[in-house]
């Protein structure tokens, strides 16, 4: 007998085949039979008739690798879709935790259910919580050199670069999928090309992938993208390009040609991918916006810089000259920390300097300063001519760049990007209506493309023998509702959610069963 049988949808496998009718049995976490099941027996039947059943969705870049031991159910996620989690990116991973690595600002001031410092720690921790979702974690290139050599602003010594390597095998041997960089955060930018090959060879002996924020997606994009890719060929890893953008109206030209470079390395037989958000605003921390030499030495530092009048006046200087008005009206603020900030999430710089009576440069340090640079921004400076052309490329996945939310509870209170509830959905709704590529393929870049590329083997693809993670959601209703004015809003039409065989979600509503691991 099967434990759930799901009947009469339209069956997208997640290979990009067009749907078959057919039904799917589950036994314990594993599909068990595809075809007509009409004669099967089992404890459970979902009713899929009029709705799309297909794998469950595969969010390749995430940043929820703290939040779900604070939130376990997930429901900003499992409410698109989404079964896994791809955590760990841009360079900052939960673990490893040693040395004077400082998580992000947006963790570090959360109550956790235990202390971890190990990747088999925090391992151990995830699955402690019976998380809704499965976790799978990228170890961080600024956890490990803030590890070994902390904030300093300087290149790593060929010793330290052997201590980050030997740290990055313990925590790969240990479960980690691959390496990340965010090489536009401190202390990942001043990072040599050669340390980033040297840990990326790391993972390629592994078998596991370099995935990278790279260190520009404006300007100098191409020459970014140049890098990347020198990376994965020296090192053998494959390359995984970060939330591919074009940041800047200036720089909505060189398109076509960052896409070229790609394509051509694909021809040399360079394995790279990339993900992408539906979305043409992008969302990090205000203070990335510092001068390099303003963020060395950490947090603290960082901040004696800006409390002193010489320095910050000096910062302010170089970041008028660099900046026009038009830039600082791209600007709207996202989460904030102290109280006296909260008002101004979810407005634009322009409007919180106007209200403080100050330029939008003063703004922008004023808040760094008083939130201790725990200030998020969303940044507004992309084409949706350039998203829609990128997010058709065919080696392109689909990842929210975002950290699960709640509508209630602890994680319920900031103003988080809208892409944070409304990624998956919204890219569905746009395969529907026209506007992207079918919804099959929409599809098979949320499931067996991502799979692949992260080494999720027996996942992402509805086939007997495969894990249990399936999503069935109505065609006609799935849509995201967050905004940018009123983000935490869940998306709707995902109409059941299993989780290596949990039934997760029912009828659209939480079964409060959690099927989610660490994978």
């Amino acid at each position: 007998m099967l434990d759930l049988k799901i009947t009469g949808g339209r069956l997208f496998d997640g290979t990009g085949r067009e749907p078959v009718a057919a039904d799917v049995g589950v036994l314990r976490d594993r599909i068990e039979a595809v075809g007509d099941l009409s004669l099967a027996e089992a404890r459970e039947c979902v009713d899929a008739r009029g709705l799309c059943v297909c794998p469950g969705f595969i969010d390749v870049h995430s940043h929820s690798d703290s939040y779900i031991l604070i939130e376990p159910s997930a429901a900003s996620k499992i409410f698109q879709g989404i079964t896994t989690e791809i955590v760990g990116n841009c360079g900052a991973s939960a673990a490893p935790r040693v040395g004077e690595y400082r998580m992000p600002s947006d963790w570090r001031d959360k109550k956790y259910p235990g202390p971890w410092s190990s990747v088999a720690e925090y391992r151990a921790l995830v699955d402690s919580v019976n998380p809704a979702v499965n976790i799978r974690l990228l170890i961080g290139h600024n956890s490990l050199r803030a590890g070994v050599i902390g904030y300093d602003a300087r290149e790593a010594t060929a010793e330290e670069i052997e201590k980050m390597s030997a740290l990055l095998a313990d925590s790969l041997d240990q479960g980690g999928a691959g390496f990340s960089s965010g090489l536009i955060y401190a202390p990942g930018l001043f990072a040599t090309r050669e340390e980033v090959v040297a840990l990326a060879r790391v993972a390629a002996g592994r078998g596991k992938l370099y995935t990278s924020h790279m260190r520009s997606e404006g300007a100098r994009l191409l020459e970014a993208l140049d890098e990347t890719l020198e990376i994965g060929r020296r090192s053998g890893a494959r390359v995984e390009v970060s939330h591919l953008k074009t940041s800047g109206r200036k720089n909505w030209h060189l398109v076509d040609s960052a896409l070229d470079k790609i394509r051509a390395a694909q021809r040399e037989g360079l394995a790279v991918a990339a993900d992408r958000y539906p979305y043409i605003a992008a969302c990090t921390d205000l203070d990335v916006i510092l001068p390099d030499w303003a963020s060395g030495g950490g947090t603290d530092e960082t901040l004696r810089r800006l409390r002193d009048p010489a320095t910050r006046s000096k910062i302010r200087d170089e970041l008028t000259r660099h900046r026009d008005a038009q830039y600082w009206e791209s600007v709207t603020i996202g989460s904030t920390h102290n109280p006296a900030n909260a008002a101004f999430q979810g407005n634009p710089l322009v409007q919180v300097a106007a209200s403080l009576d100050m330029e939008p440069v003063d703004a922008a340090l004023h808040l760094m300063d008083t939130d201790a640079l725990h200030t998020a921004a969303i940044f507004f400076g992309m084409s949706e001519e350039n998203m829609w052309k990128i997010l058709a490329e065919p080696y392109v996945m689909i990842g929210s760049d975002a950290s699960l939310r709640a509508p209630q509870g602890p994680l319920s209170h900031d103003h988080p990007h809208p892409r944070a509830y409304g990624t998956f959905p919204r890219v569905l709704r746009a395969a529907l209506d026209g506007k992207t590529v079918p919804l099959a393929e929409a599809i098979r870049k949320m499931t067996s493309l991502p799979a692949g590329q992260f080494g999720l083997a027996d996942r992402g693809i509805i086939e007997r023998g495969r894990k249990a993670d399936i999503v069935v959601f109505d065609p006609s209703a799935v849509r995201d509702k967050a905004t940018y004015e009123q983000p935490h809003q869940l998306a709707e039409g995902v109409r059941a959610l299993v989780v290596n065989g949990v039934p997760t979600l029912r009828d659209g509503r939480e079964t409060g069963k959690r099927g989610g691991r660490f994978v």
